[in-house]
């Protein structure tokens, strides 16, 4: 925090601001990170500037670690080990002794010593120095029209508001810092919802609907991220309005109206990326000539199946809670209350050598999308072996991630090798219009309006339906990249729901909730959606209970409710703002 001033070099190298290294002259010029202000306060370096806004998305620094020096993962823009290890979608995987510090942060045993913790408010507060830097360069520009000032301002508040946003999903207690600050020693009890829906309401009526780099965002976008803030808030009236609005009218920064893609894995492949359910993704480049995966999705360097193609690591890997998940009943629909008692057949314990019979009940067809199961297709990397990629069942269980992987047929495109664990070039959702959908499914249910959001859910459903977009079996197993059959890799069954199914507000919630799991599995957003729904002790109970009957990282684990749904604040930013006796910042409850 109070490096919160500090200018970021990495945007003005992004803009080519500091050019002529090659020049003799360039011995003469300022230091790096010392440029003078005219340089910066300029049309050129506002837009720098801002590139640098952008760039803090994915929390990286520039080389293969988070911003501070912890590891790329530990301030990871899709919150893998926080909203998704945590939730329940998945282990920490690899082994038990492997990067312990995820242990107490999936066991709920973590306190303000973690140093993870500290990368990703580090990383959060980087971009929001970036994003303040970009206001104050714009107001002090002198060659930049009233109008582009204000395109450049839009943007840097809808990106502040996102890195408070995710602050506020995690810590919930934290300091604001903005434009005008001066001293920044600040303390962390005032609410900052204000803040986050003043920065969303400006972009929202500043920015324009299209940009010419489809990477910016446009004012849609902006429409959803407060939209969502309500929703958090419990705004349910001032959210269904805007959704609505989102849901209708919206277009992705290039123009396309909002829609659920045909093929629900276009949207976690980089052929196919800012399609058009894209609503706001970080922008990730494979080989871009740095020689680093520093832009190509390092954060999930680890999340590759072990001992396989992909050399490295064995994280993140689904629990058999969230494949069960994906049971569905005769009748196409998933089992609300006791999927765990309808369990997916897996191969735990089980060797790659040994015979193993394949699950033939109903499945709903994300499951293969979502887990790397044994003898189903791996995407074009052939049918995934079972433990031979599991460094360690015993405490890791047997599935592998997926939505992170790319293609082999385009590994030399979008996957990159250029360090000790791969990269690719696969965007980072962080809303895609499937998640707005059922956030404006969530409010129609609250509110006790309509069809309760079945409509939407439905609309969901239908698309997950597309026989188009099932997993097929290879024609040549031992050939993955010739080509699949006719025949689906399983037996799926998937339906919307009935008309009239959503027969009162507490039956819609619970539907809507179990949606979401299943449609935005291992996409971070679990811990934060049981959180602020009221049922993560419940929830992860039910989790704790089956998984940790046969998986040893989480056996034992609890969830202490007014404690456990926010992140404790990091110790070393309580003793950064400490006079020697008091500090400004005040620990969350219960730690």
């Amino acid at each position: 925090m109070k490096n919160i001033q500090r200018l970021s070099v990495y945007a003005l190298i992004a803009a080519g601001i500091i050019q002529g290294s090659c020049k003799k002259s360039y011995l003469q010029q300022p230091v790096l990170g010392a440029l003078p202000s005219a340089a910066i306060n300029t049309a050129a370096g506002v837009d720098g500037l801002l590139i640098g806004a952008y760039s803090a998305l994915d929390g990286q620094q520039g080389t293969n670690a988070a911003f501070g020096g912890g590891g790329p993962w530990e301030a990871a823009a899709d919150n893998w080990i926080y909203g998704a290890v945590a939730g329940g979608d998945a282990h920490k995987g690899s082994s038990g002794t492997d990067q312990p510090a995820i242990n107490s942060i999936a066991r709920f045993t973590v306190d303000a010593s973690n140093g993870f913790l500290n990368s990703k408010w580090r990383a959060d507060y980087e971009g929001i120095t970036r994003c303040n830097n970009v206001i104050k360069a714009s107001a002090a520009a002198t060659d930049m029209t009233a109008a582009a000032k204000t395109q450049a301002v839009a943007q840097a508040r809808f990106l502040r508001g996102h890195y408070y946003f995710d602050l506020k999903k995690m810590f919930n207690n934290v300091p604001y810092v903005d434009e005008s600050t001066t001293n920044f020693v600040q303390p962390n009890t005032a609410d900052i919802w204000p803040k986050i829906e003043d920065d969303f309401k400006f972009a929202y009526a500043n920015l324009p609907e299209t940009q010419a780099q489809v990477g910016r965002v446009n004012k849609w976008a902006a429409a959803a991220y407060l939209a969502k803030a309500y929703l958090y808030e419990k705004k349910y009236t001032d959210a269904d309005g805007l959704f609505t609005t989102v849901i209708t009218t919206g277009k992705n920064s290039a123009g396309v109206a909002y829609d659920l893609t045909a093929n629900y894995f276009d949207n976690f492949n980089a052929a196919t990326k800012n399609n058009k359910e894209t609503v706001f993704a970080v922008q990730q480049a494979a080989n871009d000539g740095t020689n680093t995966i520093s832009e190509a999705n390092n954060g999930d360097m680890l999340n590759y199946p072990y001992n396989s193609p992909f050399g490295c690591c064995g994280f993140f890997q689904p629990t058999l809670d969230l494949a069960n998940s994906f049971r569905t009943d005769a009748g196409g629909l998933p089992y609300l209350d006791d999927y765990n008692s309808h369990p997916v057949a897996n191969d735990q314990g089980i060797a790659s050598t040994a015979a193993f019979t394949l699950d033939a009940g109903n499945l709903d067809p994300r499951l293969d999308w979502t887990v790397g199961r044994r003898g189903i297709p791996f995407l074009d990397w052939g049918n995934h072996p079972g433990q031979g990629w599991i460094r360690e069942q015993s405490s890791a269980g047997p599935y592998s991630a997926k939505k992170n992987v790319y293609f082999q047929a385009t590994k030399g495109t979008y996957g990159d090798a250029h360090s000790w664990a791969p990269g690719n070039a696969n965007q980072i959702n962080i809303i895609r219009f499937a998640d707005v959908l059922l956030m404006a499914a969530e409010v129609k249910a609250q509110l006790g309006s309509g069809d309760l959001g079945e409509a939407y859910v439905n609309r969901v459903r239908t698309r997950a339906s597309n026989p188009a977009g099932f997993v097929y079996t290879y024609k040549n197993p031992a050939s993955p990249m010739g080509g699949y059959t006719t025949t689906p890799a399983a037996n799926y069954i998937i339906k919307a729901y009935p008309a009239g199914y959503f027969s009162g507000k507490t039956l819609a919630l619970k539907a809507i909730y179990f949606e979401r799991k299943l449609e935005l599995a291992m996409e971070g957003h679990r811990f934060f959606d049981i959180s602020r729904w009221g049922i993560a002790q419940q929830a992860l109970a039910t989790y704790f209970n089956f998984d940790g009957k046969v998986i040893t990282d989480v056996s034992g684990a609890s969830f202490t409710p007014n404690k456990n749904e926010y992140y404790p604040i990091p110790q070393a930013q309580i003793d950064l703002e400490s006079n020697g006796t008091t500090s400004a910042l005040k620990q969350n409850q219960g730690y």
